[in-house]
């Protein structure tokens, strides 16, 4: 019997045996060998979806400015519709630099609001304790 199919993601004694053994030495190793044994056989596929994944993470990143320049970009081999694609990136940069200053002023306008209910719970706040003050209570720390 050959080793390595001894310890192909499946039930065997020697699979079970070095789970056993995980847990006793150390649990996420026994946890570890139960993890392989249940879906080892799709290892080729996990591998294959985290590659598309980081490739298309990858492609967004040169979209959005920060990998690649456009310069790097390969060309189609029609100069109209490079012509078309250059153009068309430059608007939609400069819709997400529109987008951006507005997000910007809008998270501002927000703070600015927070502020302002902050100060106004205060005055209460104040107006309030003012008022227990004169009304002849005592406040006790």
């Amino acid at each position: 019997m050959n080793a390595a199919y001894a310890l192909r993601p499946a039930w065997t004694p020697l699979t079970i045996l070095l789970m056993v053994i995980g847990f006793i030495v150390f649990w996420p190793l026994g946890l570890a060998m139960l993890v392989y044994i249940l879906w080892g056989d799709r290892i080729p596929e996990i591998r294959r979806h985290f590659e598309m994944s980081a490739a298309s993470g990858r492609q967004w990143a040169g979209f959005r400015g920060c990998g690649p320049s456009r310069a790097s970009y390969s060309a189609s081999g029609n100069a109209a519709f490079d012509d078309y694609r250059e153009n068309e990136l430059k608007r939609l940069e400069e819709e997400r630099r529109k987008l951006d200053e507005e997000l910007r002023e809008f998270e501002s306008y927000m703070r600015d609001l927070r502020r302002a209910r902050d100060q106004e719970e205060f005055d209460r706040f104040k107006r309030e304790r003012a008022a227990r003050t004169q009304g002849g209570e005592t406040i006790e720390l």
